[in-house]
């Protein structure tokens, strides 16, 4: 061993690769591995979203209709025999509020929840809800239940 086979330790060096752009005497001047002209070529270029070449952008080629309510409220609709299911596995008791739906997974912690009226419930509930159908409502009060509207 000396300096003249002095090898810095295994893996504790990374090659850099070639440097682009830094002179002819590089290899690699010039155009810097770009080719020549086009928008590629050019400092700052950034392909757009939804760019085809120039050809009209899917977005822009299909038809627009119709109207979006920005004001639109969404619902998490949950059934009568989810409710029932839920009651049969022991998961919930005599009331339904937001925190058991939410802790059973089905619903968000930012949702709002409507009960709709599919299925039966044979079980006396309390439930707590944003919303209730007609059908629905009238099912729970049927079983001698309470719907209550937060």
């Amino acid at each position: 061993m000396d300096l003249s086979n002095l090898k810095p330790a295994e893996g504790s060096v990374k090659n850099q690769g070639k440097r682009i752009g830094r002179g002819q005497g590089s290899g690699k001047g010039g155009t810097a591995t770009r080719g020549h002209k086009g928008a590629k070529s050019r400092s700052g270029y950034s392909k757009k979203l939804g760019f085809e070449g120039g050809q009209m952008p899917l977005q822009r080629r299909v038809p627009k209709f119709g109207f979006t309510n920005i004001n639109r409220k969404e619902y998490q609709g949950i059934n009568l025999d989810v409710l029932q299911a839920m009651v049969d596995e022991n998961k919930i008791k005599d009331s339904v509020d937001f925190d058991s739906l939410f802790t059973n997974g089905l619903a968000g912690k930012n949702d709002l929840v409507k009960i709709l009226g599919r299925g039966e419930l044979k079980t006396k509930l309390k439930v707590s809800a944003h919303k209730f159908t007609a059908s629905a409502k009238a099912a729970i009060e049927a079983a001698g239940g309470e719907a209550v509207t937060i």
